[in-house]
Order: structure tokens, then C-alpha cells, then sequence
């Protein structure tokens, strides 16, 4: 009878975390569907687009292609006069790691002006970045660069501390390839809500830097 419980319990407590998962992305989703934009063209114009960082080689030694395909579309934007500057918000927490300084680089040698790149090295998660963007870097009115799932989350989490954002979607991995990283952020948005419901803050903060 115990084992039987168990079993039960076990089933009710998988049947409570589907749910959760699966309504959480909905909200995600259903809140931020006008908010991304593929297109270029149909992108409105903002100041400042906010680079989300990721490691540029992976660890079998290929490209990475969320980074890749990340950069592209921030040069695209910017090429196209769609954001005045670049924010390049990253991990630079461990000696040897920084996902930052790699990106500029790329984005320099892509035909951004430096000038034109500002760099935010405490971007340890999604949601450091986009609490620095506003807190530290003064923005109110953002266009995130990502992948269209991480946008979802990203957007989200800015629309929710008073930021007006909007995304602009890279080129996504084809599914063979990200399929981990898909079902790694159903539970990365359960886990943000639970960050915003404790009003969880970023790790540093800092002085605060002018985009001008």
C-alpha cells in the first residue's frame, strides 16, 4: 500500500510540474506574441539594442550557433538604423570566460563602430541583463537581440520591471541541435516567475553608465 502512495504521489506531483511548465510558457508566450519581430523592416526603431550574451565556441570546439546567429542579426539591425548603439550584456564571472569582450570583437570586426558598442560584463542571467540595462545603463525602452524563445523570456522579464521592450529575433538552431536548450528554457520561465514574485535583483549593480 505504501509503494502504491508513493506511486501516486510521484504521478500527482509529475501531473502538477507539466502544468505549471505548459501554462507558464503559454503566459510567456500569449504576453509577448506582438512584442517580436523577424522581420526588419517592421522592427520600430530604438536607441539602444541589447545584445544577449552566450559563449561563442562549444565544448566540441564548433561554432556556436545561437552566437553566431546573434551577432548577425545585431549587425543587421543596426546596419539597417534600426538601434542607435549596442549593449552587449554578458558573463564575465570566471577568469578566461568572457562573453562580452568576444562579442565586441565579432561586432567590430563585423562593422560596428566601437564607439557605437557599450559593454556590460555582470550579465550573468537574463535577468541581470535586463535590470542593469535599466538600473545601471538607464534605459526605459530596449530591443532585446536573441533567439525568438529567449526573446519570449527576456521581453517578459522587462515588461514586468517597466521597461518597454520589444525583440528582435536571430535566426534560431534547428531543433536537432537546440533541443536541449528548448526544454531547458520551459523550466527557465518557471523559474523566472519565482524571481519576479520575490522580486529577486541582479547580482552587481554598480555605477551607472550613460549610452550617449
Amino acid at each position: 500500500m505504501k509503494r502504491i502512495r508513493i506511486f501516486k504521489y510521484t504521478i500527482a506531483a509529475m501531473a502538477l510540474l507539466f502544468v505549471v511548465v505548459m501554462t507558464t510558457d503559454y503566459c510567456v508566450n500569449a504576453s509577448t506574441k506582438n512584442k517580436l519581430y523577424s522581420d526588419i523592416a517592421k522592427v520600430p526603431h530604438n536607441k539602444v539594442g541589447l545584445l544577449l550574451g552566450t559563449s561563442k565556441i562549444l565544448k566540441d570546439g564548433r561554432i556556436n550557433l545561437y552566437y553566431k546567429f546573434r551577432i548577425d542579426a545585431a549587425v543587421a539591425l543596426f546596419k539597417a538604423g534600426k538601434v542607435e548603439f549596442i549593449l552587449v550584456s554578458g558573463d564575465n564571472g570566471q577568469e578566461g570566460y568572457d562573453e562580452t569582450t568576444t562579442m565586441q570583437n565579432d561586432l567590430i570586426a563585423a562593422g560596428i563602430p566601437a564607439n557605437k558598442i557599450f559593454m556590460d560584463y555582470a550579465g550573468f542571467r537574463t535577468l541581470d541583463s535586463i535590470l542593469r540595462a535599466k538600473e545601471v545603463f538607464g534605459q526605459v525602452s530596449i530591443t532585446v537581440i536573441s533567439q525568438p524563445f529567449h526573446n519570449e523570456r527576456a521581453v517578459f522579464i522587462a515588461n514586468n520591471k517597466g521597461i518597454a521592450a520589444i525583440g528582435f529575433n536571430a535566426e534560431d538552431v534547428h531543433i536537432n541541435s537546440g533541443f536541449k536548450t528548448q526544454a531547458r528554457e520551459k523550466f527557465a520561465r518557471v523559474k523566472m516567475l519565482l524571481d519576479l514574485a520575490f522580486n529577486k535583483q541582479a547580482k552587481f549593480y554598480g555605477d551607472k553608465i550613460e549610452i550617449k
